[in-house]
């Protein structure tokens, strides 16, 4: 008998939330490294000094080949079950870092992070875990989304002022050969031994529900009126409104989140701060947004996606705002108000990506529709990631490129209302 099977048998303990945790873990793990390109970049610059833009253009690179990996990961997963495609690009993804550990040109540097470790990173990322929960929780979708993408702000938390640590005693090659055998250790036997595509493998139901508990009377229980019920087909979701204010929302906010992530480090060592003190406030939006991924995801349950989506793209504006006032006055009080009110704007992209994608989609391709969805985040991140350096190699800041982050910030938050999942799905209140 599988350890699944062990634990869902003889208790009333749903298995979810063990998928959950392990989601958790991976994409902490995912967004960890995501997020400590920012360390390396600033060692990798003062070794072989390189511009900014073809330096930053590597992080572009890897959000490309994420872009292409991220559909093919979501109909794998769909047609094959999550461990057979997980494992293998956990594998790849190692052999990409330590890969790393060997780079003298910038060429390298392209090939084996942007290529090979972008490769591999797409089976650990939102898609994967996306396509497995949908079918774990239909009630507290936004709870477990917002819990397991809680991850990606421990993950930066714990990453970035690890890796910079690690940079400053050891250089960055042993950094790159460390990271790559973590994972190893830690994410294969996880998602091995733990992952199951759908509750029925084990005999449970999504939330840990008896179906013959239902009272069709009751309106909150009464499915007819989303989309669950239909099984839709590419051809079918890509001539819907909806599925291209979806695929829409995403894609910008994400824009402007990896202008901040990718620069940020950069930004405030140019200003004056040290390497160690600037990471450590990457650091800080990363634990913010883990606690507000929760929340936002707990709330969106309660008052609806677009409303909450909303409170939190306003944050994120104001933190992005934060760092232009902090380059025009130099006030150290706006490093602190950056971190918090950009922390919480982060943290409510991730849990609504997932959760409007189910409330909208969840069906047999739902892992290939939020792939395309994720195709259309990587691209938007490449992007970001370029066109900050390439504003910053122009005029010698940073300003408008933070004008910029407000700005997707808010396209995003329409399209988000344009997509309109509470059209589809019935607010619960418990």
């Amino acid at each position: 008998m599988s350890i699944a099977k062990k634990l869902a048998d003889g208790s009333r303990f749903y298995y979810g939330w063990i998928i959950v945790a392990v989601a958790l873990i991976s994409m902490a793990f995912w967004f960890g490294i995501r997020s400590s390109f920012s360390v390396y970049y600033v060692a990798l610059l003062d070794e072989f000094g390189w511009s900014r833009a073809s330096s930053a253009g590597v992080q572009s690179m890897a959000m490309i080949t994420y872009t292409i990996m991220a559909p093919l990961v979501g109909g794998l997963i769909d047609r094959f079950g999550p461990r057979r495609v997980i494992a293998p690009g956990i594998l790849i993804l190692a052999g990409g870092l330590m890969l790393c550990s060997r780079i003298e040109i910038l060429a390298q540097f392209y090939i084996f992070y942007g290529v090979v470790m972008g490769t591999g990173i797409a089976s650990i990322g939102i898609v994967s875990y996306s396509a497995i929960l949908a079918h774990w929780f239909e009630k507290k979708r936004g709870l477990a989304s917002g819990i397991a993408v809680s991850g990606m702000g421990l993950g930066t938390f714990l990453m970035v002022p690890i890796s910079q640590s690690f940079i400053s005693m050891w250089g960055w090659r042993m950094t790159f050969i460390i990271t790559g055998c973590l994972i190893l250790i830690i994410l294969v036997p996880a998602n091995a031994l733990f992952l199951r595509h759908k509750p029925g493998e084990i005999g449970q139901h999504p939330d840990g529900s008896n179906p013959s508990d239902s009272n069709p009377k009751n309106p909150s229980q009464d499915r007819s009126n989303t989309t669950h019920d239909k099984d839709w087909t590419l051809k079918e979701a890509v001539h819907t409104l909806r599925f291209w204010a979806f695929i829409s929302f995403p894609l910008f906010v994400s824009m402007g989140v990896y202008i901040i992530i990718v620069h940020q480090v950069r930004f405030l060592v140019d200003q004056g701060i040290d390497k160690m003190t600037a990471a450590f406030f990457l650091a800080m939006v990363g634990i913010v947004s883990s606690i507000f991924r929760v929340f936002w995801g707990w709330l969106s349950d309660r008052i609806g996606r677009e409303v909450t989506f909303t409170m939190g793209t306003i944050c994120g504006c104001l933190g992005a705002g934060s760092l232009l006032l902090f380059e025009i006055h130099g006030s150290a009080l706006f490093t602190y108000s950056f971190f918090i009110l950009f922390g919480m704007g982060w943290g409510v992209t991730a849990p609504m990506f997932m959760a409007v994608a189910a409330d909208l989609f969840r069906g047999r391709i739902f892992g290939l529709i939020f792939g395309l969805a994720e195709a259309g985040i990587g691209i938007a991140a490449a992007f970001g990631a370029w066109i900050a350096g390439y504003i910053f190699d122009k005029t010698q800041s940073y300003q408008l490129a933070f004008i910029l982050v407000i700005v997707t910030f808010l396209l995003s938050c329409a399209f988000c209302w344009l997509a309109a999942p509470r059209k589809y799905r019935g607010v619960m209140n418990k």
